[in-house]
């Protein structure tokens, strides 16, 4: 049984750990600020700081290893006034750096070992190791085409890479148009587009019927598939690798498609099981069989009973690759799947209702996971050689949630695994409502217009931020915090998406992916049970300006203090920032911050 959180309306914060990090400096003035706490000025320099009324004279400061992070946490107020305002600005990355994701770096992880494509997963860089910069945009860089336009083109200057025009531009993945690039909607198994190969797979699959709302890309492209399944209230989450392609992802994001970057390779991917209730591979070339068939068991966690699997390509029918084709059908019949069609080179199967049969796995040397196996877990959590099981697996089966959009609303049945779920869910449901509303009334945050369509809950818990904004034309990516109660099933039960992720590593996404990013509790994200800080506040802000578009939006929720420190440190990465009182009906010190990032550009080099 899992405990919820305390709810976050009451005084429930931790006092946030006093200093950013507590490692010897080499400056012996910043070591006098973080242990002294010196009411004098005299370690107040003139060239660390800047007046906020001179914006257009910011001198910058490196702030690299060995990080002096407690500049950032200012002396006592009278070495604050009388600095005058001022604050330390923390300096822009190379031009080279314009897409830099510090846990998928190809030149570091070409380094690792192969095998099983552990190379392309993610492997992150110490804290101490990553260089404290802004990442700039490219030259030429301007505000993204507006959705839904976005689906169709995007500004070439804006990712201006040409390699999958180049390649791909035959099979109608992408092409450049004048000061475009355009997107006909194809792919290489689909080069008529993808709203002809979607309407061919409902023939075999209800796609318009409300059952399927949820589904998983495999290898996406520039994700198409997902895209052009939007206009059937399915909505899709597309992923692959960092490689050879460079950016597909990055187009994905652009064109206002949910994506992010990640490899199926020796871990499971970052998803709670029985989430989608459609999982599709056109050409991805996973060896499902391969290692004993560990990748077609991970899928078989991740598809919802009752839900369906299409793999077109690859070795469906594919000359040379009989023996995988024979192998794959041998495995899919051994968990009891039906395979529904097979034309062409694609075939559907729809996985049984309750927990897969295991009348045949024996030839794969593979039995069902023991009890103590999670199936929920996944953060850097090793592929089993096993079937997972999971609780109520009967009662959250196609047949047996509601159609969308009746299930969003509907209390989910893993509610029931968490302590007071029912009472609990309600009351989230009902905060998140009246919450969002505030946003938009008085809080003047752009929901429901183009300025926003690609946004992130970085706490989401149920999902009841992204629940209220299910009308509007975005899309929210909820991030469950690893270290708290594994929730994320319950979100994909509602008909949402979302991924595991630990808050003091990168996110895997390209820079410039979100118009809006939201949190509340932010000082519990760097937290360990303890209270303590397991890392930097200051990294954590850098890291969401990192993926935060120009003139994109911030929204933190936390207590006064909180509050306090994230305002000095977004003067420092260069945000615009106003703190208001949280709603009428909240109770407790909380506060809210809303920020814009500041549209900044790196300065033009002489030649």
């Amino acid at each position: 049984m899992l405990n919820a959180p305390f709810d976050d309306d009451q005084k429930d914060f931790n006092i946030l750990d006093k200093y950013f990090f507590k490692k010897k400096h080499t400056i012996k003035c910043a070591l006098q600020m973080i242990g002294k706490r010196q009411s004098s000025h005299k370690c107040v320099s003139s060239n660390l700081f800047f007046n906020m009324n001179q914006m257009d004279e910011i001198p910058h400061f490196t702030l690299r290893s060995p990080r002096v992070l407690a500049i950032l946490d200012p002396p006592s107020s009278s070495s604050s006034s009388s600095a005058g305002g001022r604050v330390v600005v923390i300096e822009a990355c190379s031009e080279d750096e314009v897409d830099n994701m510090p846990c998928e770096n190809p030149r570091l992880n070409s380094q690792l070992t192969r095998e099983m494509n552990f190379y392309r997963e993610r492997h992150c860089p110490l804290p101490e190791d990553t260089p404290l910069c802004l990442v700039p945009p490219p030259k030429g860089y301007r505000t993204p085409v507006p959705w839904p336009e976005s689906l169709h083109k995007i500004w070439h200057d804006n990712m201006p890479y040409d390699k999958i025009a180049e390649r791909k531009g035959h099979q109608g993945w992408m092409k450049e148009e004048g000061s475009y690039f355009a997107f006909p909607g194809g792919g290489t198994m689909f080069p008529d587009g993808a709203e002809h190969y979607i309407s061919k797979l409902g023939q075999f699959i209800p796609i318009k019927k409300g059952l399927i709302r949820t589904a998983l890309d495999m290898g996406c492209g520039v994700a198409s598939f997902g895209g052009f399944l939007l206009k059937e209230n399915i909505i899709t989450i597309s992923f692959a690798p960092r490689d050879s392609h460079k950016s597909q992802i990055q187009f994905a994001l652009e064109r206002g498609i949910p994506a992010f970057v990640a490899m199926l390779g020796t871990r499971r991917l970052p998803f709670s099981a029985y989430s989608f209730d459609l999982v599709h591979c056109s050409r991805c070339l996973i060896p499902f069989t391969a290692h004993n068939g560990t990748y077609l068991i991970e899928v078989d966690r991740l598809i919802r009973p009752e839900g369906y699997l299409v793999i077109s390509g690859p070795p469906v029918q594919w000359t040379k690759q009989e023996k995988e084709w024979a192998d794959l059908q041998s495995m899919t019949h051994a968990l009891c799947y039906e395979l529904i069609a097979v034309n062409g080179n694609t075939a559907i199967w729809k996985k049984p209702s309750g927990v897969s049969c295991l009348p045949d796995l024996v030839n794969f040397r593979l039995n069902q996971c023991s009890d103590n196996d999670d199936p929920n877990e996944a953060w850097y959590f090793k592929l089993k050689k096993c079937v997972s099981k999971v609780p109520l697996s009967a009662e959250i089966s196609i047949g047996a949630i509601p159609k969308w959009p009746e299930r969003l609303t509907k209390s989910p049945a893993r509610v029931s695994l968490i302590k007071n779920g029912l009472d609990v869910f309600e009351a989230d449901t009902h905060r998140w409502a009246r919450r969002v509303a505030y946003y938009k009334k008085s809080l003047g945050i752009k929901l429901g217009t183009p300025h926003i369509r690609n946004v992130m809950d970085m706490n989401a818990f149920f999902g009841g931020f992204a629940a209220t904004l299910s009308s509007e034309p975005v899309w929210v990516m909820n991030v469950v915090p690893v270290r708290k109660p594994l929730t994320l099933g319950i979100i994909y039960d509602r008909g949402l998406i979302g991924v595991y992720h630990d808050w003091c590593e990168a996110f895997s996404t390209y820079p410039r992916t979100y118009d809006l990013i939201h949190v509340a509790r932010i000082s519990s994200l760097i937290r360990d049970s303890s209270g303590e800080n397991r890392c930097s506040l200051v990294d954590l802000l850098v890291e969401m300006d990192r993926i935060l578009r120009p003139e994109g939006t911030i929204v933190v929720r936390d207590s006064d203090e909180v509050i306090n420190k994230v305002v000095q440190i977004a003067h420092a990465i260069r945000w615009t920032a106003e703190v208001h009182k949280s709603e009428p009906e909240s109770h407790g010190d909380e506060r809210i911050l809303v920020a814009t990032k500041t549209f900044w550009t790196l300065p033009a080099t002489s030649v």
